[in-house]
């Protein structure tokens, strides 16, 4: 059985390569995927950038915001957003915190290959066509979101 630990008093301070605000840890890392943690403090940034894995961005504490491609939207604890791959992404707080687990599938991985060809068995966002999921960031205004408070809860 292998444990690894995360969370706080487990992140490297200085976050990944392009972030500002932005400290992580990694769980779990080999030619298939990586899988970490991303805490985000106030005025956090992962500036956009794109790459070639399927990625999902899994928030599971506090929240914040996200870009995909030209399409923009609030995000809290609960909530995850595919990353396609090859297109531009972000993520962002100002005046909260957000922790986000993120899961990218590697080049090697015949699951993340099945996925992004639109072969999977396995669920993802919005309706179906033809065996491949395909979702879009919401849009409109989230009741739990007050902007004089900073981020969803």
């Amino acid at each position: 059985m292998e444990i690894v630990r995360f969370g706080a008093g487990h992140r490297r301070p200085e976050g990944p390569q392009g972030t500002r605000n932005v400290s992580e840890q990694g769980i779990f890392s080999d030619p298939r995927g990586v899988i970490s943690e991303l805490a985000f403090a106030r005025n956090g940034v992962i500036e956009p950038h794109s790459n070639p894995n399927l990625t999902w961005f899994v928030v599971i504490e506090g929240g914040g915001f996200v870009r995909v491609g030209d399409e923009q939207s609030r995000v809290a604890a609960g909530e995850a957003v595919f990353f396609p791959p090859g297109v531009p992404h972000a993520a962002w707080t100002d005046i909260g915190h957000m922790r986000a687990i993120v899961v990218e599938f590697g080049a090697e991985d015949p699951v993340g290959r099945s996925i992004v060809a639109g072969r999977a068995g396995v669920g993802g966002p919005g309706p179906s066509e033809g065996g491949r999921r395909h979702g879009r960031l919401t849009h409109g205004t989230d009741p739990r979101y007050d902007p004089q408070e900073g981020e969803p809860l």
